[in-house]
């Protein structure tokens, strides 16, 4: 049938787990002649949860500082399972032991180690020695194989704590203190207590963090702890004083720890009752006696335990001759009353009204406050119409009038400002010549053609023959100067008969000169050559000749001069005749 079945019992894949068989099949039912071929089958055996998780020593033995923090790995121990995939996962857990509180374990997944970690804050003079039993559990148990025996171990773990050199513990996370506002200077409001909790019980000092304390209010017996004032202390400025204290070992002051200390200033009757307000009233000229014009309370920085009671009366030299009078209302609150039917405003303006306000507190405090009262005229309702107190009708400021004239000399300011701008902003170089072409191409046009060669008062043309006769010094007039630089001149060229080779020298220079403007311009000499071929045409020049003329030739020169021809013909003819 081609079948394979086990041959043996009990097989253990720890043992083997991979197997090769070799199958061989014949024709002819398998007698002698017939034909047979084999192939390899290749068997592998699964795992099952047949094995229990097992430690490899009983015993397990850590170290660990005192100063540990919480949730820190201690170590890790590990059972083994010959099991593979999830019949080998184990779940770690204390089951007993003195340190059931202080240490705990858990799994790692990834390793199946267990790892033990700290639970809580170790102390080495309490306690150094933890005994702890370990048990390892498989996860998942198949129940045909329970008979093999339970699937899990334990392991006992012994953990040492050593000693570390900690730093000074308080006997409080925290202190508070009450000290009243009138004590002395040097008063000892309370003690902190501190000590090293190592076996050595080194000395401890004490000192005040002066980040906490920056007005050094308070200071501190470096030897005691005891906290003593170095100020005056006032409730009403400031109610707490939170400092922190700082108590380090003599002989490692590295080793130091903090603590806060809240001290609350407790409340002394040293403060007078006063008005709540700056009272300023007025009372009209019709008023009649017994008629209520103002309404006075007070206040009290103090605290009062069982409510502020104060009590108003008028000082003793205004108590008989005012003109007011003042009821007690009982509730801290007083009001005034006028004594008489009628005020003139004329004879008496303005009356200051001294009140004396008391507290019932221990000791008893007192002071004088002083109420204005002006006389106005008012309605037949009691409404004021006009008074010589001008804060009772206008607001605290300036006038409108005084506003608007402000607001007139900045408006002024201002356009002044910008006036001044703009006309500096338009103020440009203008030309000492002035041209009606555009004076940005540097062509002066001087508009006078001169007298020629022959006029010697309008221009010298010695000048021109003459090169050294020109002041090297003087400058262009066409424009304004900007910088004085001195023109850089050639040497002249000596016995310079000739104009052109000047006016060629002077080009050149102007070519190579560096503080020539970076523009073309244009020179005119007014030299108008050595003659013409053609001398003179001027018709004035030809009568004042004596010989006669021939004027044939005109009529030679073509149509345009046809009518000058029959002219001086004409003219020839008539003399002839």
């Amino acid at each position: 049938s081609g079948i394979i079945k086990t041959a043996l019992l009990n097989m253990d894949r720890e043992n083997r787990e991979q197997y090769q068989v070799v199958i061989q099949a014949k024709d002819m039912g398998g007698q002698m002649g017939g034909l047979s071929g084999t192939t390899t089958v290749n068997i592998t055996l699964t795992d099952v949860n047949d094995n229990p998780p097992r430690f490899p020593q009983s015993t397990y033995q850590f170290r660990v500082p005192e100063s540990t923090p919480p949730d820190s790995p201690v170590g890790r121990i590990k059972a083994n399972d010959a099991d593979v995939d999830e019949n080998a996962e184990i779940e770690y857990s204390v089951t007993e032991g003195d340190g059931y509180d202080m240490f705990g374990i858990t799994t790692d997944k990834d390793t199946q180690e267990g790892i033990i970690s700290v639970k809580k804050a170790l102390d080495f003079e309490s306690k150094n020695l933890y005994i702890l039993k370990v048990e390892a559990t498989n996860i998942h148990v198949d129940p045909r194989f329970l008979y093999l025996g339970p699937f899990k171990d334990s392991a006992t773990v012994r953990i040492q704590v050593e000693d570390v050199d900690e730093p000074p513990v308080f006997s409080r996370p925290a202190y508070i203190m009450e000290v009243k506002e009138d004590v002395p200077i040097n008063t000892v409001i309370g003690t902190v207590t501190a000590q090293d909790p190592d076996a050595a019980k080194n000395p401890v000092k004490y000192s005040v963090d002066r980040h906490t304390d920056m007005d050094r209010v308070f200071n501190i017996n470096s030897g005691n702890g005891s906290i003593f004032t170095s100020k005056p202390l006032d409730r009403e400025t400031l109610l707490w004083h939170n400092i922190t204290v700082i108590a380090a070992e003599i002989n490692n002051p590295k080793q130091s720890s903090r603590v806060p200390v809240f001290i609350k200033v407790l409340d002394v009757n040293d403060n007078a009752p006063e008005f709540a307000m700056f009272y300023e009233t007025f009372v009209c000229e019709n008023a009649k006696a017994e008629q209520l014009i103002q309404t006075l309370s007070a206040v009290d920085k103090d605290d009062s335990y069982s409510g502020h009671q104060f009590s108003f009366s008028l000082a003793p030299e205004a108590a008989t001759t005012s003109n007011f009078t003042l009821q007690d209302n009982r509730d801290n609150t007083a009001g005034i009353f006028t004594r008489k039917n009628r005020y003139n405003r004329h004879e008496m303006s303005t009356y200051f009204l001294p009140v004396v306000i008391s507290d019932n507190d221990y000791p008893i405090q007192s002071s004088t406050e002083t109420v204005t009262i002006r006389v106005c005229a008012c309605d037949h309702r009691g409404k004021m119409l006009s008074c010589n107190a001008e804060a009772l009708i206008h607001p605290t400021g300036l006038s409108t009038g005084a506003l608007i004239a402000i607001l007139l000399c900045i408006i002024i300011l201002l356009v002044t400002v910008v006036l001044f701008a703009a006309l500096r902003r338009q103020r440009k170089k203008e030309p000492l010549i002035i041209s009606k072409e555009d004076i940005r191409d540097n062509i002066v046009s001087y508009n006078d053609e001169g007298g020629g060669e022959e006029d010697t008062q309008a221009f010298d043309i010695g000048t021109l023959r003459n090169p050294e006769a020109i002041d090297d010094n003087k400058f262009r007039r066409d424009i304004v100067p900007e910088t004085l630089f001195m023109p850089q001149r050639t040497a002249t060229v000596r016995d310079n008969t000739d104009v052109r080779d000047f006016i060629n020298q002077r080009l050149k220079e102007n070519d190579i000169d560096p503080t020539a403007p970076p523009y073309d311009s244009l020179a005119t000499y007014a030299y108008e050559g050595n003659g013409s071929v053609a001398e003179s045409l001027s018709s004035l020049e030809s009568v004042t000749t004596d010989g006669d003329q021939d004027y044939d030739y005109l009529s030679d020169w073509g149509p345009r001069f046809k009518k000058l021809a029959d002219m001086y013909g004409a003219m020839d003819s008539d003399k002839d005749s």
